[in-house]
């Protein structure tokens, strides 16, 4: 019995999220075909200039547009953005900072702290729990 390596494919759509670019501005081959990964590690590697410009440009998806603006996925859809934007419209946008994306990014830096503060207490506690072990051996 031979074992057959098959390569391993994924959607579009998959690929297209893994390089953080919009699937409705790459090229009609990549959205019609399906990529493998080592096409994907290819791309990633050397970036041709379709994804290069997308990468710099845009239009960007909605994770990386909530990245660039400093606030959550939820956030964007609060201030009332649902399609993907330009890297000139989320300037154009941070130059305006109008008042719902103040808000949310007080937010972002709200859970972001409290992130923090968890992550320090959880560490504290393991360092309590560590403690007594070290004293019974």
């Amino acid at each position: 019995m031979t074992s057959q390596q098959n390569a391993q494919t994924m959607k579009p759509a998959t690929a297209a999220k893994k390089l953080g670019v919009y699937l409705e501005a790459t090229p009609a081959e990549f959205q019609e075909g399906v990529v493998s990964r080592t096409e994907l590690a290819a791309l990633q590697a050397e970036p041709p200039q379709w994804l290069q410009d997308l990468r710099n440009n845009g239009p960007h998806p909605r994770p990386v547009v909530a990245a660039k603006l400093g606030i959550s996925i939820s956030g964007l859809a609060r201030g009332g953005v649902t399609e993907a934007l330009t890297t000139e419209q989320i300037e154009a946008l941070k130059a305006e900072m109008p008042e719902w994306l103040e808000k949310e990014r007080a937010t972002q830096a709200d859970v972001r702290k409290e992130s923090v503060r968890i992550k320090q207490m959880q560490a504290e506690k393991a360092n309590k729990a560590e403690k007594p072990e070290k004293n019974e051996k």
